[in-house]
């Protein structure tokens, strides 16, 4: 299996800010229905710097890092928005952790339960077979497997 490298927002290092990064981030969120606020504008340009999974804590963290102080609240309000509107797909690993993830394509993730690390999975890599009978007038809208590891005992 092949696996995509997803940066992680563990590492606290950011592009430097250019005025075209911040004309992009403002189309992608008026392409996708929402007003660019500036709170907005700075998590986008957190978030939409390259591939990476974050949690809303480790994202309110890293901004805070880089100079522009906003509320969890506002963090977690956000990313409901950027989920509503597909610009972030949301991972749940166990109930009470969840990740986002800034690669909305169709995709699997590898989570290291000792380490806390997600890792993508390229959807031709995995493949799902013998589903049961879905219920009548039902279809698979999509298919999401996430595989947790461990070391080897």
């Amino acid at each position: 299996m092949s696996e995509q490298k997803t940066n992680s927002l563990c590492c606290d290092e950011l592009p430097s800010r250019t005025w075209e990064d911040g004309c992009k981030i403002e189309q992608l969120l008026r392409d996708h229905g929402m007003t660019p606020t500036n709170q907005r504008m700075e998590i986008g340009r957190v978030i939409f710097s390259k591939p990476m999974h974050f949690t809303a804590e480790e994202l309110h963290r890293i901004t805070g890092n880089h100079g522009f102080q906003v509320s969890i609240a506002t963090v977690y309000n956000t990313l409901g928005r950027f989920l509503k509107h597909g610009l972030v797909r949301e991972v749940i690993v166990e109930p009470g952790k969840v990740y986002y993830d800034s690669t909305t394509t169709p995709h699997h993730h590898y989570y290291d339960v000792e380490t806390g690390m997600l890792h993508d999975i390229d959807s031709a890599d995995l493949r799902v077979s013998g589903l049961y009978n879905l219920p009548p007038g039902k279809e698979i809208e999509s298919v999401e497997v996430v595989v947790r590891l461990r070391s080897k005992q």
